[in-house]
């Protein structure tokens, strides 16, 4: 983000602040959606993030933070929605809502997709933090407010699931196709 932007917006500036929400707008979107795993829910993250950060953004020492700032207020926004919303059942959406991977196969996305599921919400902020927006192991520490060994260890069970629920996936085609 422009610290310039961010500065204005920190004054009070609503044109600043409109241009900040755009910017960051569809971002805060992606992160939640892979969290939540629900279009509607995304959405609502989205917005409830917004409003916490022109309430908050006076209150913001570092501008040039803003962006691990906004995502970290999206992932507790996550988080606090899916406690809420717990007992109910969540419809899962695809992984690709920004620009499709080419190299992945609609199979390959599908087994990805099923794998994912099987993460918990913290696993899924710091595999999407690391993944999807490229943070180091401290950045996603930084952002989530957690010690980098959490960071490390909720990695490790994430990567575990995803792998086991990818040799399931692979051990049924087998299955599947030794059968026909």
């Amino acid at each position: 983000m422009e610290q310039g932007l961010v500065e204005r917006a920190q004054s009070g500036d609503r044109d600043a602040f409109g241009d900040l929400a755009r910017q960051a707008g569809d971002r805060l979107y992606a992160i939640a959606l892979r969290i939540v795993r629900d279009r509607d829910l995304a959405g609502d993250v989205t917005q409830q993030t917004l409003v916490r950060i022109w309430r908050e953004i006076p209150r913001l020492r570092d501008p040039e933070r803003f962006d691990a700032w906004s995502y970290r207020l999206v992932v507790n926004a996550c988080y606090d929605e899916l406690r809420r919303h717990a007992p109910r059942t969540v419809a899962i959406e695809g992984w690709d809502t920004a620009v499709p991977d080419a190299s992945l196969t609609v199979h390959d996305r599908d087994q990805i997709e099923r794998g994912f599921r099987q993460l918990s919400p913290d696993q899924r902020a710091v595999v999407i933090l690391q993944y999807y927006l490229d943070y180091s192991l401290p950045e996603i520490a930084a952002t989530l407010g957690i010690p980098g060994g959490t960071v490390r260890s909720r990695l490790h069970y994430a990567r575990q699931t995803l792998r086991a629920a990818l040799e399931a996936d692979a051990r049924q085609s087998l299955n599947g196709s030794g059968a026909r």
